[in-house]
């Protein structure tokens, strides 16, 4: 069990008690290991210095939002609706950026990351609950990322899927070694396989050369994708699938890993540029879902290949529909290194979710092996019984538990950092608390309404 930590001398300066409004004190640092590892720098230091001490942890949290779990809703929502739902991809992301800003702040303010704030807020029955639940969907990420890099690899070096699953528990050893390096380090090789996924994505819509006025209309939202029940449909699923729980554990945390001035100017100065940091790369993160949809309706839609709803199909129709010879390659190339950038974030949220709700720590290699083995399983049983088509749908089953998984991260967020008690002077303002209220109740019955489809075909 985590002791107690000691109260410093330097901690007498924090605004406002830490432990006000809250159930239990504060026990421990989030992330022991590498807490307050990265030094900032002082008061009166630029601005870009500032940002570039801060630069890291937004791009981890991008990376949920372009998961291989979103390859599938953005190529069948490009395929049949060409550029409408790019507006839904925009709303979506706003959304994300609102909700990140909110982990950000829990973190900097309390000193808790989101588990270890339901830990310390409610009750050990429903703590747990929350806890157990969490794991379910993180296990659900995980298994969007053991299918994403099985296909990935299945695509570019013709190996079986069951074998491309095996070889994603290699990832374990990877992980592991990159841990003990530091985290300027993983926050470096995160930042390095998103720029590749921009690098190939770019690539993909030159060599698709979509109609660019059409895609700014499709930024404005059309009243269709609500009328049309198959445009709606598709539409939440874009959104259960952007918006990503574990990412809201996650950001929470890392954002910690800064050696921050317990006072109110260097926290306030902290939680913007963390701010900055995870709004640009958000916008990435954008750039890379809206691509994926992009190419999708400009070879597809305007090919009249509306049917095409899967990342098989979607590999198979690129070269031969853009004459590009690369297309496919890149595509593939992508597609592994998201798989592999989101396995990076996953193994840390995992880490941060069991330590924070259960106040236990487990030794990395056993807490990975873990989280791979209950993705792996499934992976393997469906693909070894289904092949492509069972893949693909399993990945699509990943979402849906994801969307389930949502309210249970989204609501005790905003209650946190809406409470005075907890946050002093940084609770949300009157108006930021009824945006971050009405946010929630979006995204939660857009997700209420998916999984009524889901579950009863309707």
């Amino acid at each position: 069990m985590s002791q107690p930590i000691p109260v410093s001398s330097s901690s007498t300066a924090t605004a406002f008690d830490q432990n006000a409004g809250w159930r239990y004190p504060r026990r421990a640092n989030s992330l022991s290991e590498v807490y307050a590892s990265i030094m900032v720098p002082p008061e009166g230091a630029s601005f870009w210095r500032k940002l570039w001490a801060f630069t890291g942890p937004g791009l981890m949290v991008a990376v949920g939002y372009m998961d291989p779990g979103n390859w599938a809703t953005d190529i069948e929502g490009g395929a049949r609706y060409g550029y409408m739902l790019l507006s839904v991809i925009l709303i979506s992301n706003f959304f994300a950026m609102l909700l990140q800003h909110l982990s950000v702040k829990l973190g900097i303010v309390t000193g808790r990351d989101l588990a270890q704030a339901c830990r310390d807020h409610y009750s050990k029955p429903v703590s747990f609950v929350l806890w157990l639940l969490c794991e379910i969907a993180i296990a659900a990420c995980d298994l969007a990322e053991v299918i994403g890099s099985a296909i990935a690899i299945n695509l570019l070096f013709g190996i079986p899927l069951t074998w491309g699953v095996v070889l994603t528990i290699a990832d374990v050893l990877v992980v592991l070694y990159f841990q003990s390096k530091g985290f300027r380090i993983i926050e470096s090789i995160v930042a390095g396989l998103v720029f590749v996924i921009f690098g190939c994505f770019v690539y993909e819509i030159i060599a698709s050369n979509p109609d660019y006025f059409a895609m700014a209309q499709g930024l404005i939202p059309k009243p269709e994708i609500v009328t049309d029940p198959s445009a709606l449909y598709l539409a939440i699923g874009i959104l259960g699938a952007t918006v990503m729980p574990h990412n809201l554990y996650l950001h929470s945390s890392i954002v910690q890993t800064r050696a921050i001035e317990p006072t109110e100017p260097a926290r306030r100065s902290a939680i913007k540029f963390a701010t900055i940091d995870s709004t640009v790369a958000l916008f990435l993160a954008f750039f890379v879902n809206g691509a994926i949809l992009v190419v999708s309706a400009a070879a597809f839609h305007s090919n009249n290949l509306r049917e095409v709803a899967d990342i098989y199909d979607a590999h198979k129709l690129l070269t031969p529909v853009l004459g590009a010879g690369a297309a496919s390659v890149v595509f593939a190339i992508a597609l592994l290194a998201s798989g592999q950038n989101s396995t990076l974030t996953g193994t840390l949220a995992g880490q941060i979710v069991m330590e924070g709700f259960l106040d236990i720590k487990l030794k990395p290699w056993m807490r990975r092996l873990i989280t791979r083995a209950i993705a792996v399983v499934p992976a393997l049983i469906v693909t070894i019984l289904y092949g492509e088509k069972g893949t693909s749908d399993l990945l699509v089953l990943s979402q849906v538990i994801l969307s389930m998984q949502l309210s249970f991260a989204v609501i005790p967020l905003v209650l946190f950092t809406g409470n005075k008690l907890k946050m002093g002077v940084f609770v949300n303002k009157p108006w930021l608390q009824a945006i971050c209220w009405a946010v929630s109740a979006i995204i939660l019955s857009l997700n209420g309404y998916l999984l009524f489809q889901f579950f009863t075909g309707a």
